[in-house]
């Protein structure tokens, strides 16, 4: 009998006959998907050393983004990979605050810097690959947050946060930049006032804006940027939102946003370990929708159809004098909607569980009838131009992390395994999808050829907490097979992983 694995790696060997995406030609390498090993690392230093990466093929250099003491971009040649040589990191510490994202194309690289007032105007610093000399530094909006390039090179784009200060007595508005690299680099900077008379309808789909005397437009704040393979549309996570922007590139206008909705932990295809203080992981249902507030998108094409996977990390407000967070074990529970309620509230139970208070009181009178939690413990895929959930990962993206001896109980509590990063590559013709897990120190494999049923390949242990999921194909990879690459925030290591 023929093993299950062998008939993966058989399917992944196969010649592609009926064309399952609109990639081509084929990877000159046939490659299997399930055998991706470590086969190099880097220590840059400790936390925050090794963040976000991006890699040029023409000059064989990796450029990871260092915070850990003062703004760096880190350069790394593996033109002898899988030797690894550091050279003279780029100090970009005097010309802003935090670098926060980089991105590679056509011999440039673009460095995302916020400004050392971080809720000022922040900039784009685009750099030639081979000299390392700056071509231009070009103003985008407040804090952005990521970067990316276009795949014709003609547009940058960055996700603008605009996060408040500590004290939420500043708060800039999010925005997009588009930054036309042919037009001499000029910049349009796209804002969200014109959506504020939406919100009714986009808040009774899941869309949130709740920050303190916030208007509409300073409560949005993008986070991640995917552009689609015609570089004519860009995606971009509205996270705290829970949402994502649809954008036009070539006109520079926001098209139309989708709210996310939430995920619905009551049912049992979604069942969740609320508890770091049962002493067991037990995956259980419980009375929680939680927000899905993804943090990085991707964008594949499967048959001319176009899709967008989400990470759904979760993420919550937590400053000085707002904090939207409460443990389930504080709240006033509505009595007819939880009769329960105090068995509920014990610490084993949904005590410990984080969730927002700034939704679920329904008719008003002070106690919570709803309780909204953060994150999807998963993945989603959508399809691009409908905005349609195709495929949510429910609770088996956790089962293979448990399965594999990874799951941190600690964070039961919290987020679960706390999906961050996601790309997608392509490999043999097929996308295969990269779901980076902060809390698990792992990287999920899927096969996402059928985007309505993924298959699970298998899961990859990485450093300390991924924060960048890189994929380089194989015909630009030093190597000449496929490369994924981790940026691993926790322990500061950027590690690579080949397959055979």
């Amino acid at each position: 009998m023929i093993s299950h694995k062998l008939l993966i790696r058989l399917a992944f060997l196969a010649v592609v006959t009926y064309g399952c995406t609109d990639h081509a030609p084929l990877d000159p390498v046939a490659e299997d998907p399930t055998t991706f090993q470590e086969v190099a690392s880097i220590d840059l230093g400790g936390t925050g050393a090794s963040e976000i990466s991006a890699y040029d093929p023409a000059t064989r250099r990796l450029f990871t983004v260092n915070n850990e003491s003062k703004a760096l971009v880190e350069v790394m040649d593996l033109s002898a990979f899988p030797a690894v040589t550091k050279l003279q990191p780029i100090d970009v510490s005097a010309l802003g605050g935090v670098a926060n994202s980089v991105a590679v194309s056509g011999g440039k690289l673009a460095i995302a810097l916020e400004a050392t007032n971080k809720q000022a105007n922040g900039s784009v610093i685009i750099i030639n690959t081979a000299t390392l000399a700056t071509i231009r530094q070009v103003p985008v909006g407040a804090m952005p947050d990521m970067v990316t390039f276009s795949p014709d090179g003609n547009f940058i784009v960055t996700a603008d946060e605009g996060e408040p200060n500590g004290d939420y007595s500043v708060d800039p508005k999010g925005s997009i930049s588009i930054i036309n690299v042919a037009d001499n680099y000029s910049v349009k900077t796209l804002y969200f006032d014109a959506f504020a008379g939406s919100l009714p309808q986009l808040a009774q789909a899941g869309f949130r804006v709740f920050g303190p005397n916030a208007s509409f437009a300073q409560d949005i704040e993008p986070e991640y940027v995917a552009i689609s393979d015609d570089s004519k549309k860009a995606y971009v996570t509205l996270q705290e939102n829970n949402g994502i922007a649809e954008v036009d590139l070539v006109n520079g206008t926001i098209l139309k946003l989708h709210p996310l909705g939430t995920k619905d932990y009551s049912q049992p295809i979604n069942a969740i370990d609320p508890s770091d203080r049962d002493s067991k992981v037990e995956l259980r249902t419980v009375p929680i929708k939680s927000l899905y507030l993804p943090d990085a998108i991707s964008y594949f094409t499967v048959n001319g159809t176009q899709y967008l996977i989400t990470a759904n990390e979760g993420d919550a407000r937590e400053y000085s004098t707002f904090d939207e967070q409460a443990r389930v074990g504080t709240l006033n529970l509505d009595a007819t909607a939880f009769a329960d309620a105090t068995t509920l509230k014990r610490p084993e139970n949904l005590g410990r569980l984080r969730v927002t208070k700034t939704m679920g009181d329904i008719d008003n009178d002070g106690d919570y009838d709803v309780l909204y939690g953060f994150g999807g413990r998963g993945f989603s895929i959508l399809n691009a131009a409908t905005g349609q959930l195709v495929y949510e990962s429910g609770t088996s993206l956790e089962q293979e992390v448990i399965k594999a001896g990874l799951y941190d109980d600690d964070r039961s509590d919290d987020k679960g395994v706390e999906p961050e990063g996601v790309t997608v590559g392509m490999m043999n013709g097929k996308p295969v999808a990269f779901v980076a897990l902060e809390r698990a120190d792992a990287i999920a494999v899927y096969d996402v050829s059928n985007p309505v049923a993924p298959v699970f390949l298998k899961l990859i242990k990485t450093g300390d907490a991924p924060e960048g999921v890189l994929f380089v194909a194989a015909d630009k990879s030093p190597s000449g097979k496929s490369l994924l690459i981790t940026s691993n925030e926790g322990d500061g290591t950027v590690k690579f992983f080949q397959s055979n």
